[in-house]
C-alpha cells in the first residue's frame, strides 16, 4: 500500500529525516510525506510518530497501486 500524509507548514530537513522510509515535497504550506506503508501497525506508527513531534496532519489517504 501507498500514503500520502498531508502535514501543516514545512518540514525541516531534521524533522523530515524522522520519517526515512518516506519522501516528502513542501508545497502551499504543508508538507506531504508518501511512500509505502506495509501494513496498518505502521500506519498507526507514522501517525503516532506525528503526533509525538507535534506535527498537524490535515489528511491522510491511501494512493492508488
Amino acid at each position: 500500500m501507498r500514503y500520502e500524509i498531508r502535514i501543516e507548514g514545512h518540514l525541516s530537513e531534521t524533522l523530515a529525516k524522522a520519517f526515512p522510509e518516506l519522501g516528502h515535497v513542501a508545497m502551499s504550506g504543508q508538507t506531504i510525506l508518501f511512500g509505502p506503508v506495509v501494513d496498518e501497525a505502521h500506519l498507526y506508527g507514522l501517525l503516532a510518530r506525528c503526533q509525538s513531534l507535534g506535527l498537524r496532519v490535515l489528511e491522510m489517504r491511501q494512493l492508488p497501486e
